[in-house]
Order: C-alpha cells, then sequence, then structure tokens
C-alpha cells in the first residue's frame, strides 16, 4: 500500500516543532551549574545529576529532529515507506507514530 505523503507530511510538521520546543527546553535545562551558585554540596549533586539526565534526552531529541528533517526531505522519493533491510512497505501506523522509521517493524527488532 503506497504511502499517503499528505497525512504524513503535516503530522511530521507538527512533531518537528514539538521536539524544537523540547530541545529549546533542554538546552536551557542543560546549562552549566556555575560553582558560585549559593547552592549546597547535596543540591550541586542533585543539580549535576539532572544536568547529566537532561544532557542524555538533549542528544536524544536532536537525533529525532534530524531523523525528522531527513525524513520530511525524502517524503517525495519514490522509496519513502519502503523498509531500508527487507524493501517491503513499513506498516501505516508506524509511519504516522514515526515518520522518520527506515525499518518496518519486523526488521527493527
Amino acid at each position: 500500500m503506497p504511502v499517503n505523503v499528505d497525512e504524513i507530511k503535516p503530522l511530521i510538521h507538527k512533531q518537528i516543532e514539538i521536539v524544537e520546543r523540547k530541545v529549546k527546553s533542554l538546552k536551557e535545562l542543560t546549562q552549566a551549574i556555575a560553582p558560585d551558585d549559593a547552592i549546597g554540596r547535596v543540591s550541586r549533586m542533585d543539580a549535576i545529576n539532572n544536568k547529566s539526565v537532561n544532557d542524555a534526552a538533549l542528544r536524544q531529541a536532536e537525533s529525532k529532529l534530524k531523523n525528522l528533517n531527513d525524513a520530511l526531505e525524502r517524503i517525495h522519493d519514490a522509496d519513502f515507506g519502503l523498509c531500508i533491510k527487507c524493501k517491503g512497505a513499513i506498516q501505516p501506523g508506524r509511519l504516522v507514530l514515526m515518520p522518520e522509521s527506515l525499518k518496518c517493524m519486523r526488521c527493527a527488532r
């Protein structure tokens, strides 16, 4: 079944908007923790731990944003919606939820 580009394209744009907001928010949360801030040692350790978690979330969000933009660029390619491994169609539900998907559910395992 061919991919309905008119259905998928707005979903990609919406996800890009959401992920861009998330990236912006995470960038604010991952700012360096100034050593002269008047917080206690335990609070500083907690802040450093939270920064570490937020750094990982930021990397993941930036990767998703890149993949979504890549999907938007290739949406009109003949092989969009085809698994790069088995060349079968990627399930429509998977493309709706994860338009950046390059593999069908079976090959993604």
